[in-house]
This record gives C-alpha cells, sequence and structure tokens, in this order.
C-alpha cells in the first residue's frame, strides 16, 4: 500500500513539472515571443490597489488570485510552429487534457484544451494552439491554476493576450 501512495504522488509531481517544462524549450529561442507569468507576479498583480466600484477589474483581481502559471509563446517560424504543434499534441495525451473546442476560420486553427476541475466550467489547466493561417502567428498558450471558465474573458481583456479573441469565444459558448 506505502508503495502504490508513493507511486500515486510521483505520477502526480511528475505530470506537473511536465506542464511546466513541456513548452519551456521555446523560451529564448529566436524566433519566438514568449510571455511567462508566474504564481508570484500573480499574486502582486492581485494587490494593486483598485476602484472598488470597477466590477470588471474587482472580477480581474478575483481571476488572477486563482491563477498558478501563464505561458504563452507566438511565432511565424515554420520550423518552430512544428515543433510547437508536435509538443502540443504530445502534451494533451499524456496530460490528460480533453478537447473543449476546435475552430476552423479562414485557414486559422484554433484548438482548445482543458483539464476540468470540480464542475463543468472549473478549470486545472487550460491549453490553447493556434495554427497560423498565412501570415498570422502560430499561438501556444498554457494556463494553471483553478478557475472558471466563464472568468476567462477578463483576463483576455485586461492582459491583451495573443490568442485572446479566441479564447473569449470559447468562454462564452461554453456557459
Amino acid at each position: 500500500m506505502r508503495n502504490f501512495i508513493i507511486t500515486l504522488v510521483f505520477a502526480f509531481v511528475s505530470t506537473t513539472f511536465y506542464a511546466q517544462s513541456a513548452f519551456d524549450k521555446f523560451d529564448g529561442q529566436d524566433d519566438v515571443t514568449s510571455v511567462i507569468v508566474n504564481k508570484k507576479m500573480f499574486d502582486l498583480m492581485s494587490k494593486v490597489k483598485t476602484d472598488a466600484s470597477d466590477k470588471e477589474t474587482q472580477q480581474y483581481i478575483a481571476l488572477i488570485k486563482k491563477l498558478d502559471y501563464l505561458k504563452v509563446f507566438t511565432t511565424k517560424n515554420p520550423k518552430i510552429e512544428a515543433d510547437m504543434k508536435a509538443t502540443a499534441d504530445k502534451y494533451v495525451k499524456t496530460a490528460g487534457l480533453e478537447e473543449l473546442m476546435r475552430v476552423n476560420d479562414g485557414g486559422k486553427n484554433v484548438r482548445i484544451m482543458v483539464k476540468s476541475g470540480a464542475t463543468d466550467t472549473q478549470i486545472r489547466e487550460l491549453l490553447m494552439y493556434v495554427d497560423g493561417a498565412k501570415n498570422d502567428e502560430t499561438v501556444l498558450l498554457s494556463l494553471t491554476g483553478n478557475f472558471d471558465l466563464n472568468e476567462i474573458s477578463v483576463l483576455t481583456d485586461k492582459m491583451q493576450l495573443p490568442g485572446g479573441t479566441d479564447l473569449k469565444k470559447a468562454s462564452k459558448g461554453k456557459k
């Protein structure tokens, strides 16, 4: 029984570490723009003094308190795009993510996968991959924490994330 518990803990810990490192290889590469925000930064952002009457800002503060990591990688380099796609596909299979939605719009393919939480709209992890069409950027976004999918539109509005429009559409469509 003790070995089973140790194995179970190791499995959860290794999945968490893999999530943090699976996409880190893109950070610092030429032709890749990276945005990485960790729990400490989200904690600092949540302490900023705001106008208590601004409901949208209050929703934003409530959401960022629930987030652990945000990683966004963008590129127009075809070789890196292929590597991002392969890495994302492999990660989806090993991390147990399920597809939330897929959109093909004008040659641009958007895939949004999630690891669910306690309820239908509760999310522990969200992964979005946007295939660049023509001259558009390819976007790989990973968001971890314990948040509600319906809160994502507030995050995309305030942080102006690449692929945020697609993510906003997803959060509205899931309600």
